[in-house]
């Protein structure tokens, strides 16, 4: 693995939100660890793997990789977010706005919405989970694209609960 390869990961795992997410090769092992988001920083630890037949004294040693400075993303103020509620994703998968390509959207930014609401469809493994509101309000914010990926706990929908 080269060190365009490990900046790239280190970038991707800085901006997936993960706390930690380690690699192991044949030949390497990659422990990338981000901090708490106050200190915004990334340890990455790097060590080759050594080979049997090589005696640990004459193993190479690879220096760590300076890790990518993370910088904070541009968010709303929290002032403005805060009166809104947020809808997360209940499990990891395919999030889709519409049951089929040939049918509306579920909703849509400004639509009134009831507790019990269909508001989208995450598939999981093959299985399409219907993601329904567990509040009354009005959409305010769609925060996931049709047709992406979506982690546990992510940020779908901004509702305003006035």
């Amino acid at each position: 693995m080269d060190l365009k390869e490990i900046q790239n990961l280190i970038k991707f795992v800085a901006k997936s939100g993960a706390s930690e997410v380690k690699l192991e090769m044949d030949d390497v092992k990659i422990t990338i660890r981000t901090g708490a988001e106050s200190d915004n920083k990334t340890t990455v630890q790097y060590a080759p793997v050594a080979a049997p037949q090589i005696p640990q004294a004459i193993a190479p040693v690879a220096e760590p990789v300076p890790a990518a400075p993370t910088t904070p993303v541009a968010e709303t103020p929290a002032d403005e977010t805060s009166k809104y509620i947020t809808i997360k994703s209940p499990i990891i998968g395919t999030f889709y706005r519409k049951p089929s390509p040939d049918k509306p959207l579920f909703v849509e930014v400004g639509q009134n919405i009831a507790e019990g609401d269909v508001l989208c469809i995450i598939e999981a493994m093959k299985l399409f989970n219907e993601i329904e509101s567990e509040v009354s309000g009005k959409v305010v914010k769609i925060l996931v694209d049709d047709s992406s990926p979506v982690e546990f706990d992510q940020p779908l929908f901004l509702v305003d609960p006035s």
